[in-house]
């Protein structure tokens, strides 16, 4: 056994070790044509280590943040008048209804009609709380994970043809107003093959979701961050078949990480990586 361990300690494994990547030195910015036009420095974002566990716990907290305190009526099943017609009859304590000689039961929760034994309480606490400076880590993790092709293609997303990652274009793009020439610029960043992707996994609903308002369910494709919520690129691109928009501002855990899982395939304006320098810090 000794030795298999020193000829196993002999062996040099350096050819079959991938190295791992790193954060990038300079971010590359392209522009309409999709050409290259010059390099900008990273936020100190992009330079986070990728954290999934943080990430995930940032995840569940925004997502709880969105439930609705929910309860019931406190007179259900209670409003009814009945008694119980005491012991001595051989017959079970419950409360009945008046009017007959032998009535059935109602009231107690094991009748048809009767009050819930455990019915869900407003009090009940439905958020996870997480503190501040955890889920500001967790959204710079989820910003630095956008950078790296593996965790990319680890969410399924199609890449081959984008040129770099973090992909970064001009400013002039946030004016692209139409849905045509936002295709087009889909098309020249090597986007369009993950929005065709998501388009081709769009499903039906099983169950009765289907009646409740969300009858089809839609894989997420590229997120696009922008300056503005008012862009008129956010109007032109909101129709992708799951493409999301958000300004740099507002980013956060859902459409960083959907699911709890980093690596959303973003494409970046260079205002809203100017503005991103003093957010989430």
């Amino acid at each position: 056994m000794m030795d298999l361990l020193l000829k196993f300690k002999q062996l040099d494994l350096s050819p079959y070790i991938q190295p791992g990547e790193r954060p990038p030195e300079k971010l590359k910015v392209y522009g309409r044509d999709g050409a290259y036009v010059a390099d900008i420095d990273p936020p100190v974002h992009f330079m986070e280590p990728v954290r999934p566990d943080i990430i995930r716990r940032a995840y569940l907290s925004a997502l709880s943040a969105r439930f609705q305190p929910k309860g019931v009526y406190e007179g259900a099943g209670k409003e009814h008048s009945c008694e119980s017609f005491g012991v001595g009859l051989g017959i079970a304590r419950i409360p009945r209804y008046k009017g007959s000689l032998w009535p059935r039961g109602c009231f107690a929760p094991n009748t048809r009609g009767g009050r819930r034994a455990h019915p869900p309480r407003v009090e009940k606490k439905l958020h996870e709380e997480i503190n501040k400076k955890e889920k500001n880590f967790a959204i710079r993790s989820a910003i630095a994970a956008t950078a790296y092709k593996s965790w990319v293609m680890a969410r399924g997303h199609i890449i081959d043809k984008v040129p770099s990652l973090p992909l970064v274009v001009v400013s002039d793009v946030e004016n692209i107003s139409k849905a045509k020439e936002a295709k087009k610029l889909f098309e020249v960043l090597g986007l369009w093959p993950d929005v065709e992707r998501a388009a081709e996994g769009v499903k039906i609903r099983a169950g009765k979701g289907k009646m409740r308002g969300r009858r089809y369910k839609e894989p997420k494709s590229v997120l696009v961050v922008v300056s503005s919520s008012k862009a008129p690129l956010a109007f032109a691109v909101r129709n992708f078949p799951g493409v999301d928009v958000v300004s740099v501002d507002n980013l956060n855990m859902l459409v960083l990480a959907p699911g709890g899982v980093p690596g959303r395939l973003t494409l970046w304006t260079t205002t809203a990586i100017e503005k991103l320098r003093g957010l989430f810090l």
